[in-house]
């Protein structure tokens, strides 16, 4: 028997700390490479680590929801032999086995978080193992399917989520929520305790931050989208099978892109204890998306230079990595200003908080018809209120209202999204 210890590897981008949001193992275990060990989170990322050896769990180090930095020992293994590990320096002896093991489970993770990458093989694998992420891997154990009868649809034949699903209709198989785990049960006099852990506490700090820091006010104002959505209706009709399927979103980003050169200070992050406001040209709207582990906030970038479509597939691919817990700390990070929105259940106002340190955020509430009073006349509308909120600090209240009444009249009158301006006269 060889004895080996599995340290926390870099998980990308530098870090030097993660937190411990799962255990898949305990010690006494019996793990085969490529399982799945533990899920670490860093900044707004979850990465599920797999297991770099197949062996006998002796000893794990670190309880969930401990922040461990980068090189700690997690797991000591016990293997029938010595494990292979790909890029393994000549020079190497074996007291560095497990250094090779971290760096190429690392390689595992940042391949994870990068779009389209195939992922990094461990030792062992070869060419005819089907390509897939440990997430894609665990899911498809759980249904009880085997990689194997799939076909990945992904770069180079790589499995995904979707190969899962349509398994899954094809198969009528049941299938399982992803990452789902069953709730343990209460305690004896009803209450159970649920330690807040991972991105939810993220979140948490997140929230509390904001709400320490910044004195919100909101303004909520109706508009009257009967005509934006004759238009979009018209446009998936025409293009739903050859282009992105267009929800609401992109056009209201696009209602911002028009809407911001004019109020700069709304484009902006607050640096409160620098005293400084840093307004941005760029504009870079964080798009609120509710995930399995809670409100995640990736960024469409140069949302100004993007088209209908473009805006539209790529909120549609920033959803998807970061619903699958795989999008990446620069997907997740460098919003100038927030647009949420709780679709159907989205009430007729709320409250947003601001997604610090921005200085405003949009909310968009449910669809919904209403009779309306127009020249006169009652008529029925199809009505949305967008609810937002700003910070007080440095956003007048004067200011806010005249940005909302612009967005609404672009929104409105949806053709006037798409005039370009600087309109001369002949002389």
């Amino acid at each position: 028997m060889t004895r080996h210890t599995f340290k926390l590897p870099d998980v990308g981008e530098g870090t030097t700390a993660a937190e411990i949001t799962k255990w898949h193992v305990k010690a006494g275990d019996s793990i085969v490479e490529d399982a799945p060990l533990v899920d670490v989170a860093t900044d707004k990322a979850v990465v599920e680590i797999p297991s770099p050896f197949t062996g006998v769990v002796v000893s794990i180090h670190g309880k969930e929801g401990d922040s461990v930095p980068v090189g700690t020992e997690l797991v000591v293994y016990e293997t029938a032999a010595a494990a292979a590990v790909v890029d393994k320096p000549a020079a190497q002896d074996a007291a560095g086995a497990s250094t090779a093991g971290t760096a190429a489970v690392a390689a595992v993770a940042m391949d994870m978080a990068r779009p389209g990458a195939l992922p990094a093989t461990l030792g062992g694998m070869g060419t005819d193992k089907p390509f897939a992420s440990p997430a894609v891997r665990r899911r498809a154990r759980e249904l009880g399917l085997l990689l194997q009868d799939l076909r990945g649809s992904g770069p180079g034949g790589r499995i995904l989520q979707a190969d899962i699903d349509a398994a899954v209709t094809r198969t009528g198989r049941a299938a399982q929520p992803r990452g789902a785990s069953p709730a343990p049960a209460a305690a004896g006099d009803g209450v159970e305790e649920i330690r807040v852990i991972g991105i939810r506490r993220r979140i948490a700090e997140q929230m509390q931050e904001s709400k320490r820091r910044i004195p919100h006010f909101s303004y909520v104002e109706e508009v009257d989208m009967t005509a934006l959505q004759s238009l979009r209706n018209h446009l998936n009709d025409k293009y739903g099978t050859q282009r992105p399927w267009l929800s609401f979103l992109p056009f209201v980003v696009r209602a911002l892109v028009r809407t911001l050169p004019a109020h700069a200070a709304l484009n902006a992050r607050y640096d409160d204890e620098a005293g400084i406001v840093r307004r941005h040209r760029a504009i870079h709207v964080g798009i609120a998306t509710q995930t399995p582990n809670g409100l995640l906030v990736p960024v469409l970038r140069d949302a100004q230079a993007l088209g209908l479509w473009e805006c539209a597939a790529e909120i549609a691919r920033l959803a998807d990595r970061a619903r699958a817990g795989k999008a990446s700390r620069e997907e997740l990070g460098g919003s100038t200003i927030t647009l949420t929105s709780l679709g159907a259940m989205g009430g007729i106002a709320f409250t947003p908080i601001i997604n610090y340190p921005e200085v405003a955020i949009i909310g968009m509430n449910k669809l919904a018809e209403r009779p309306v009073v127009a020249q006169g006349r009652i008529e029925v509308r199809s009505m949305m209120n967008l609810s937002s909120s700003f910070d007080h600090r440095v956003v007048d209240g004067w200011d806010a209202a005249v940005f909302v009444q612009a967005l609404r009249n672009l929104l409105e009158q949806p053709a006037t999204l798409f005039i370009e301006e600087g309109y001369r006269p002949a002389p």
